[in-house]
């Protein structure tokens, strides 16, 4: 992409600017700032759709007794099993193992505090989930 073709599309950014390499006149590849571009911010939009879809389906399960809360807050962090394994220092099979509620709730302490600790949350706040999935991350305000 030509220097003055990188795109400066108002979007998601606001103030800041994404880095984009061009060419510049002479050939060489240049850094320009990019106020943004339409297409990345439906993209992105279309994406935090989805992870909202799936925040809400987890924590209809979590209602229903099917799935414990961890599964809940796995999902509106952007984890699966095994990069929470990785970050509770767990393995894999035990993290799966512990999204049936039966189980979870008979986790120790120490577990909890491993997970609350991974999830960036209190042990308390791991075992409940809220009345509804508020706005994520990359969303805009959802009335």
């Amino acid at each position: 992409m030509r220097k003055k073709d990188v795109p400066q599309d108002a979007g998601t950014l606001g103030p800041w600017h994404q880095v984009r390499y061009a060419i510049a006149e002479d050939g060489s590849y240049e850094l320009v700032p990019s106020a943004g571009w339409d297409v990345v911010d439906t993209a992105n939009a279309e994406a935090w759709a989805d992870i909202r879809e799936q925040a809400e389906s987890a924590l209809e399960r979590v209602r229903k007794g099917e799935l414990s809360p961890l599964a809940f807050h796995m999902v509106v962090r952007l984890m699966d099993d095994s990069i929470l394994a990785g970050y509770a220092g767990l393995a894999r099979w035990r993290v799966r193992r512990h999204l049936k509620p039966k189980v979870f709730a008979k986790l120790p302490q120490r577990i909890l505090i491993k997970y609350a600790q991974a999830l960036g949350l209190s042990p308390e706040e791991l075992c409940r989930v809220p009345e509804r999935v508020a706005p994520l991350p990359g969303e805009k305000d959802r009335a």
